[in-house]
This record gives structure tokens, sequence and C-alpha cells, in this order.
């Protein structure tokens, strides 16, 4: 067929082939508006509203009563059922047949009670196959039931996605019908969309994109709309322009389906469980059509979700993992919090994502997956590395707000030493759509050109689910092997990273940290959220110590394994991503609290029953016999509260043993003077520190006795408050930003001035309280402990504030380039100054329960009992207190806060000066019971202050074996003796997943087991104990 020769109008050509397919252009004739051919009426349409989400076995005997489409249901979180009776025309005979439903709520369809499918708009799936083919001999009278979920893809926002849900919202049944789907035309609309998109993307100047562009254009030459016999030839053209390809040396993006699902963020835990099932029965669905489709999947709580509400659902997902098409990734409970978790929690997240995974798939995960955390801890690679994993993938570094990251493919590189290939997909998503674009900015924005010639391109509606489509695979699927774009192939995280690794010899290797320049207000956002999981971390801790020891005293203990599973996962859960950061709904954070409360309870109430099984248990009229119990390995000699006469308290200074316990026995008070001066300034002593406080509960001086030593610098006060506008750019719980700090103002109105409450004995106080603002107070008790080298700030705030930070401020007589942080069984260094852009990134910089400001000689320690913001700029040590975003949940933080803090100077290096140590004592309480013990009892001992013994449990599923979890703290190379009072039959070195190293021996001596370790690193040893 002879045509005109077409215009250099490229820009004509290119709108004519757009309007070619247009959903909302000439829809009348173009061959879009072919897509779907005739439609029916559904027989009946019934529902009923279900404030519950109610399984379906319940949903189907209820009452529905009829409905029509247009029809709106609510409120939001509340359920939908819809009953779909349905017939076929008999006319529609060999013809492709939909369900067509539309709504702004999500779908999933249930049919011969199992689900089916999953329908989401917002995730681009509004049809249920009925028939590839209608058949005489197949049904065509059908009985369907459509669960309708009343919140989006993101939740319910009330004018932005971020917002607070809307909580009256109504979702709306916009579509339902069923219609004839023609298969040919939507095969040619994806030729036309990708060569459209290659002309668009490969612009003027490639002359491949003329010639897609010409293509396009004698394909709507050639096709009619109306005559589907046209659509071969024009097929024709396009799989000719498809099938030309590319050179030898072309890269190769590995294509995975994913779907990342937030375990609960603008919704709530409960729906995300639907949300997994409507997701991944939709993956199963493609699965059975595409035989080449792989998917990829990660967090074991939501298998585990999956497993207990959808069991049939699950047993499809086996079926395709045994297949080695859906594959489970990252090994973690949770897709956690890559900053906050400590280092134990850390490693139980391996430990029962990796146990889920091997029971149920027979398989252990072999790339850690953690897409979208908002940072990452430089003790991760090891950690990883303990868990049977060497290989990262994330991508969220590409949000960085100042810095561009310079790798995609490079080894990173612990702050021990340990290196993981890490893997960055430089179409800096998790969720492509499959499109030319994300391969063009795949290729385009890979750093590592010449290193890396291989890039995963994640594809499928993410964060709210939904997942892949099968449009994106038909995508992929047609420029597998196209010149001018990547190499395609549907691939697999280990295809990946084997690939990776065999030519790996110039990758490069970034050292330290992986540091989030963005979403720094995580780490401080909801604060009893925060204060929750300090808690319950050092609450689990102490239940398993106490509990090893019962286990090992008294034969008739019995190891609540079970319960502390259930309580761990409780913990584990909160620690998804954007629960302990704080950047969820209410409804998300009412039910964290309401965990942590569950865990108290419990926790408490297993500690109570360990500990009293540690001696006899004196009965009412046997006197007054009270017991601690210090499950932290050292020493310790504490203030501590005992019960008095009637409801009253006293306090005691005791010693108790490391890992052990004492019976109490006051010792001879050593005294702590607090003297009221004439101006109205406050002196505190206790032999150690010397403390002048003003009226407004200001530091004027805190002296270290032993050498004369100035903490405060000069004209400046210690224990400053300030108040800060905290108004980010657009993600309000997740951002501060930089220009926050030019806003400082300081809280220096006095409601009651300093006063002391405890002149001496044991223990010196003074109280005072501030006025914030006209809603907010701020109520403080500042505490010097004898024997204490650190002074203590228990506070008390009523915050009821609008987009402002609280921060509390130390000015110190130090000079340093660099301030240290506790990270996860470690620290590390960052600059006080900010020299480059990078420097400046860290203006908020989050850390543990302790930070230390040093110059040779003297240094000053911060602590804290729940806090993990921090900043140290030049001399100013900065503690973030409270924040008060509204979105996503108009009432965070708002409501009373108690929390503790202190301050400690110190002489030589933080490490001898004992700074650790005084951290954990801060935050792991002695535990004080009724109880006799007849002599003090130490089970476990450390020779070396460098070595920390952070965990004693039991052993998962071995009743007669501990596990112990001991790491190096202060960055050196050291030889340690762990000492036991326990009968030890064996000891095996063995990796966090606690399988035995029979390759190296554990050096047993008459002390006790001869441990060597370098810097930071974590050593398990697993004793079998008689």
């Amino acid at each position: 067929m002879y045509h005109q020769p077409v215009l250099k109008n490229r820009r004509t050509l290119l709108e004519r082939a757009e309007k070619f397919i247009s959903d909302i252009y000439f829809t009348d004739c173009n061959l879009r508006g072919r897509l779907f051919g005739d439609t029916h009426p559904l027989e009946s349409i019934t529902a009923f509203l279900s404030e519950k989400r109610i399984p379906y076995s319940e949903a189907i005997q209820q009452n529905f009563q009829p409905c029509n489409v247009g029809d709106a249901f609510g409120p939001t979180w509340w359920t939908c059922w819809f009953k779909v009776v349905l017939k076929i025309p008999e006319a529609w005979r060999e013809k492709e047949v939909h369900l067509r439903w539309e709504s702004d709520g999500e779908g999933m369809v249930w049919r011969d009670h199992q689900p089916v499918q999953g329908l989401t708009k917002e995730g681009e799936k509004t049809s249920y196959i009925l028939t590839e083919c209608l058949k005489d001999s197949e049904p065509h009278g059908i009985t369907l039931y459509v669960e309708l979920a009343c919140n989006g893809l993101f939740g319910a926002g009330q004018g932005s996605m971020i917002a607070a849900p809307d909580p009256k919202r109504k979702f709306t049944l916009q579509k339902a019908e069923l219609v004839v789907f023609n298969q040919d035309v939507s095969e040619l609309l994806t030729d036309f969309e990708m060569l459209v998109d290659i002309v668009k993307l490969l612009g003027e100047g490639e002359q491949r994109g003329f010639q897609a562009l010409f293509t396009a254009n004698e394909m709507v030459n050639l096709c009619d709309p109306a005559n589907p016999s046209s659509f071969a030839a024009a097929r024709s053209l396009a799989q000719k322009f498809f099938a030309q390809k590319n050179g030898e040396s072309q890269h190769v993006v590995h294509a995975m389906g994913h779907c990342h699902i937030d375990s609960a963020w603008l919704w709530p835990y409960e729906e995300t469980i639907r949300k997994c099932a409507r997701s991944w029965v939709t993956v199963i669905r493609l699965m059975e059509k595409n035989p080449e489709f792989v998917f990829t999947c990660s967090q074991a709580q939501q298998f585990q979700w999956v497993k207990s509400w959808y069991p049939g659902l699950f047993s499809e997902i086996k079926r395709f993992v045994q297949k080695g098409r859906f594959i489970p990734v990252g090994g973690t409970w949770v897709e956690m919090d890559g900053n906050l978790p400590s280092g134990e929690s850390m490693v139980r997240h391996f430990l029962h994502g990796q146990n889920f995974f091997k029971d149920e798939f027979g398989l252990y995960c072999k790339e850690f997956w953690l897409p979208d955390t908002f940072g990452y801890s430089a003790q991760l690679p090891q950690i990883m590395k303990g868990s049977g994993i060497s290989r990262f993938l994330t991508q969220k570094l590409s949000w960085n707000l100042v810095n561009t990251f310079p790798h995609n493919t490079f080894f990173w590189e612990g702050i021990d030493g340990t290196p993981v290939l890490t893997h960055f997909p430089p179409g800096n998503s998790y969720g492509m759509m499959g499109k030319v674009e994300d391969l063009i900015n795949t290729v385009k924005n890979n750093k590592d050109k010449g290193r890396a010639n291989h890039s995963a391109a994640l594809f499928g509606f993410g964060d709210g689910g939904g997942g892949p489509t099968q449009l994106m695979l038909d995508r992929l699927q047609r420029v597998r092997d196209t010149d001018c774009l990547p190499k395609v192939q549907m691939s697999s995280p280990d295809v990946l990273f084997s690939q990776l690794e065999s030519d790996s010899s110039l990758l490069c290797t970034w050292v330290g940290e992986l540091f989030l320049e963005l979403h720094n207000g995580t780490y401080t956002t909801q604060a009893k959220i925060k204060l929750g999981n300090r808690q319950c971390e050092v609450l689990l801790h102490d239940v398993e110590v106490a509990s090893c020891l019962a286990l090992c005293k008294r034969d008739s203990f019995k190891y609540p394994a079970c319960k502390l599973q259930e309580l761990w996962r409780l913990l584990l859960l909160n620690q998804f991503h954007d629960v302990i950061p704080g950047s969820c709904i209410e409804m998300v954070v009412e039910d964290a609290l309401q965990y942590y409360d569950e865990i108290r309870t419990t926790g408490s109430r297993l500690l109570l029953v360990a500990c009293e099984s540690l001696g006899s248990f004196p009965g009412k009229g046997v006197g007054s016999s009270t017991a601690v119990l210090n499950t932290l390995p050292w020493e310790r000699t504490e203030v501590i509260s005992l019960p008095g006469e009637g409801t009253k308290t006293r306090l005691a200074l005791v010693r108790v043993p490391s890992v052990g316990v004492a019976q109490v026995t006051e010792m001879a008070e050593p005294t702590v003077s607090v003297t009221m001066m004439v101006d109205g300034t406050i002196m505190m002593e206790n032999g150690l520190l010397k403390a002048t406080i003003d009226q407004t509960g200001r530091l004027m001086s805190l002296l270290l006795v032993q050498t004369n030593r100035e903490t405060i610098s000069q004209g400046g006060f210690g224990n400053q408050f300030s108040l800060f506008d905290d108004v980010p750019l657009y993600w309000d719980a997740w951002d501060v930003m930089d220009y926050h700090l030019q806003t400082r103002k300081p809280v220096i109105e006095l409601v009651e001035p300093a006063k002391v409450v405890r002149s001496g004995g044991v223990q010196g106080s003074v109280s005072f309280s501030l006025r914030i603002s006209g809603n907010s107070t701020i109520r403080q008790e500042i505490i010097l402990d004898a024997c204490c080298p650190y002074i203590k700030f228990n506070t008390e705030v009523d915050w009821e504030e609008a987009h402002k930070f609280l921060k509390v401020e130390f000015p110190v007589q130090v000079r340093s380039p660099n301030a240290t942080y506790e990270i996860q069984f470690g620290h590390l260094q960052r600059p006080t100054h900010r020299n480059t852009s990078w420097d400046w990134a860290r203006f908020e910089v989050w850390g543990h329960k302790w930070a230390d400001l040093s110059e040779h000689g003297f240094g000053v320690a911060l602590l804290n009992d729940s806090k993990y913001g921090y900043s140290v700029h030049e001399n100013i040590m900065t503690l973030s207190l409270l924040r008060a975003p509204k979105a996503p949940d108009a009432n965070a933080d708002m409501g009373c806060h108690n929390f503790t803090y202190a301050l400690m100077p110190h002489t030589g290096p933080f490490q001898e000066a004992s700074v650790i140590q005084y951290a954990y004592n801060l935050n792991f309480p002695l535990r004080v019971y009724h109880g006799a013990i007849s002599e003090p009892l130490s089970a476990f001992s450390v020779n070396s202050p460098a070595v920390i013994l952070e965990t004693i449990k039991q052993a998962e599923r071995r009743e007669n074996a501990l596990v112990l979890r001991l790491h190096e703290s202060h960055g050196s190379s050291v030889t340690a003796t762990l000492s036991t009072s326990l009968l030890v039959k064996e000891a095996w070195h063995c990796d966090l997943l606690e399988r035995p190293d029979p390759s190296t021996p554990v050096s047993k001596t008459s002390a006790g087991i001869s441990l060597t370790f370098k810097p930071f690193q974590i050593r398990s040893l697993l004793l079998i104990i008689e």
C-alpha cells in the first residue's frame, strides 16, 4: 500500500498515535474505545454492612439487602459485603468475559468459598476474568461475593494522602456489570503504548526514536478499530520493531514482581491482613497465566497472617514457592526500621523470620530486603551475615534531600568490617510499572556503569499493596531484547546477585552507616511508642535472664518459650518501619500502645514467676524479706526504692552481683547533700559530682569533683529547654528540616521555682516547673544518687502543641570535631561541624542510650531512657524530646509524657569511664521482689569491661540449652573470659540463628570460656546445661 511520504513533523505524528490509544479523546473511533465490547447487567446485587472485619463463612450468613450501582457505603474502616448473581448471555460464546467492578474501596472476589481476585481501582485491577473463552460446558450462571473494604489503597486521608483519615467518608460502587473483553485490542494497545513511550523518552536525538515513531504511525494507518481483521498487520509491524535486538554489551534488567505492603501505615494492622490476601491471590492468578512470572515477597509476619486467615491461599502460595516462582525474601519478621530497634531486636527479626521461612517453605532467605526504611544501621552487615545472609537490597537512599548517594551496586561494610553485597535498583523505586521509562531510568541512573551491568527492576503497585498486573507483564514481554532499551529478563534475587557476585572485582566499598538525609523527625515522633519499645525490649531481656536462672536453679521451673515468642513477635511487629518511627495514623498508634501494654502486663508476670523461683518465698508472717535481681553482667551499687510502712516507700543503697540475685542488705550511707543558697540557687553534691542549679532548673555548673573540672561552658546553662517551630515541606510526622534551627526560643517562664525535695541521705533531689506555652508545661525532678557518676533528670511534660519541637541542651566545655553515638552492639562517630554538605545533612541524627563528646582526658556523656534523636553541634549537646506533627495522626504526641535523661562528665575516654555500662544501668532497673535468697548468686560475669553479655535466653527448640550473646563494645581487639556458676556440659559457638559452628571450638579454661573479639564483633554461644 502506497502512502504519501510522512512530513517531518514529529509532534503531529506522536500526538496522532497518543490520541489513537487515549482513554479521554476520540474514544468513539479510536482503539481504546474498543477494549470492551458488549455489556450485560448483573442478575442481582445485594449488600450488607459490617463495622468489623468478619470472615467469609460468617459474612455469607448475613441478611443482604438490594443495592444499586452508584450507592455509597461506609463509613471509613467498615466493610461492605456484596452478593453478586450473574448470568452470562448465550450469545457470548467463545468470548472472553469479565466482571467489571469499579469502586474507590478495596475489593476481594470470593468464589466457591475461596478468595480468587483483588479488585482495586487505584491498583489498576477493575475486572475479574469469568472465562477466557466461553464454552457451552461452562456454567453461565454464577454467584460471587465481593468483600469491599471502606478504605482506599492508601487509607482515607482527608484532603491529602498523608492527612489524618476522614472517619465519615463513604465509598461508592461506580460500576458493576458483565463485559466482553477484547484481548486482541489489549495486545495492540500495549504495542502502541510501548512505541509511543520510546518515542517520547528517547527524544529527537535518537534515530531509534524516529523508527518507533514511524512504526507507530504506520500501525495507525493499517489499523481500523472497527475491523479486528486489520489488527494482525499492525501487530506484525510492532513485533518487527521489538524483535530488533541489542548488542552483547547491553545492560541487563532483572525484572521481578513485587508488592511492598506496609504492615501498618495509613491503615490499621487488621486491614493489612486483607491487603496481603487481595494482593497475593492476584499474584497467584497471574502465575497461572504467565509461566515465567516471578514474584518476590518479604515479611514473615504477613505470611503468618495469611496462613492463619486464608489457609487455602497459603497452600497455593506454598505450591509456587516450591516451584521457585513465589520467592520469600528478607529473612525478617517484618521490614523493620533500620535505626531504632536494639541490636538484640534486630537479631530476633532475623531469628523469627528465618525460622518461619525454614519451617514453612524449607528454605532460608539469602537476601536482606528493606526497600522503604529510613536509614540503615552500620551494624546491619554483621547481623545479616550472622543470620545466613550476605546480600542486601534497598532503594531508600535515592530519597536523600541533600546529597546523591554515589553507588547502586557496591559492598557495604559494617563497623566491625563485615562486607555485604548491596544493590540499590537504579530505577529508584520498588513499585515500577514495567514501562519504558522504568527501563531507561534503570540504565541512565546506574552510578556503577562499567562496574556492574545487571540491575533489578521491581514492578507492582506497592505501599498499600496491589502488586503486579497483567499489563505490566505484557509491557516487559514486548521489550525483552529490543534495540535502544536494556535487555529484560524475568528473574529472581538469587540470579541477580549471583551475576553481580560473579563480576564484582571492580565494585567500590562504602564503610559505615547508610544515613538517609530525610525523615529525621522519625527519631522523635510518637514518644510513647519509643518509650514502649525501649521498656519492652528491656523487660523481655530481663524475663529471659531471670527465666534462664530459674531454669538452671529449679528443676520444676518451665521456661515460658511459647509466651515469650508471642511477646517478642508483638514487639517486633511494632518495630515495622512506619510504626516505631511514628509515621502512622492514630488507629495504629492505639494498637501499638495496646501491644506494649500486653507485653508489660504478661512480661511483668513472667518476670515475677521467674524471680520467685530463684529462692524461697516467705509467707506473710515471716517478716520482710526483699531480694533484688541484676540482669546486667557487672556488679552494681545503686539506690533503689523499697516498700516501707503502709503505702510509703524508702530508699536504700544496695550492691548486687553480676547476672544475679541477692538479699537486700543496706550499705553504709554515703552522704548526698542538697543546699539552698541565699540567692535561690541550689547546690547538690555526692562526692563525685557537684552541681549548681538556678531557680529555673538550669545547670549553672557541674563539677567533676576528683579533678575539679567544670562541665558547663562559661556563660552557658545546661538543662536548657528550647522550643522550635517545626513545619516541614510535606512529610509532617517524618521530617524536621534544617531551617527549624533558626527558630529557637528558650523555655524560661517559671511556674514553680526550684526547691529542695530531698536534702540528703542516699539521694538528693530538686524539683521545679516551667511553662512552655499557654497549653504546655514541664515538671522536673533533678536527682543525684549516692555513688552515682551522673546527674539524672526525671521529666514530666504536659504537651499540647502544634508543629513545635522541644529539645534540651547542654553546652559543655569540650572541643572535638566528632561526637560518638551508641548504635546496635557498638557505636560510631559523626561530625560536630558542618564543613561539607554531607556533614550539614546530619543536623539531626539518631542514637540509642547514650551520646558522648570527648576531648583528650575529659568528656561528657548524655544518657536517656527512651529517646533516639540527638544533635551535637560544636560544643552543644542536644537531646530531642517531643514533636507535634498533625499528619497522619492529628493528635500525635498530645498528652502527658514521662522520661529520664542524665548527664555524665568523666575523665579519660568514655570507654574507660564506663559510660556504656552506666547507660545500661539507667535503662535496666534493678528488679526488687518479695523473696528470700540464702546467699548471693552470680550466674555469669565477664572479666573485660569491653565485652557486654547482651543476651541470655533458652535456645530455640532445645530445653537443655542456653544461648548467650556477647559483643565487643569499645571498638578494640580483646580476649575475655566468660565465667559461670552454672553447670555447663558442652559449649559451642553458634550463629545468630543458633546453628552450632563445629569448625570453631570453644576454648574452655578453669576460669571459664575464653573468647577473642575484634572491634564490635558479636559472638553467640550455645551452652548445653546439666
